[in-house]
């Protein structure tokens, strides 16, 4: 399993599921507006900070992983699980629930 190098992370993601920080929510709109904490989406970004072992195939070898440790990924609005640990947030999603990797 891969694991981001400059944070000890206390979560460790099985088989083909990837831990992911959301990036912080805009403050502004487009426009200059500024917008509330209840008024603000939750991004639909994030940075992968540690990856599974992949999923298992049925020769019992294990698929690689499309995303790796520090992509900035998309994924969708309801994708994963949010989980709390020391304080932090993060979100536990499956590969398949990666939209895209952004540059």
């Amino acid at each position: 399993m891969a694991q981001a190098s400059a944070t000890k992370i206390k979560v460790k993601p099985i088989g083909d599921k990837i831990l992911v920080r959301r990036l912080e929510a805009e403050e502004k709109t487009a426009g200059g507006i500024v917008l509330p904490d209840t008024a603000k989406e939750k991004p639909k970004e994030g940075i992968v900070l540690a990856v599974g072992d992949g999923r298992l195939l049925k020769d019992g070898k294990r698929a690689p992983f499309q995303v790796k440790v520090d992509d900035r990924v998309l994924f969708s609005s309801y994708a994963g699980s949010e989980v709390r640990v020391d304080g932090e947030e993060y979100l536990i999603v499956s590969e398949e629930e990666v939209l895209a990797v952004l540059d």
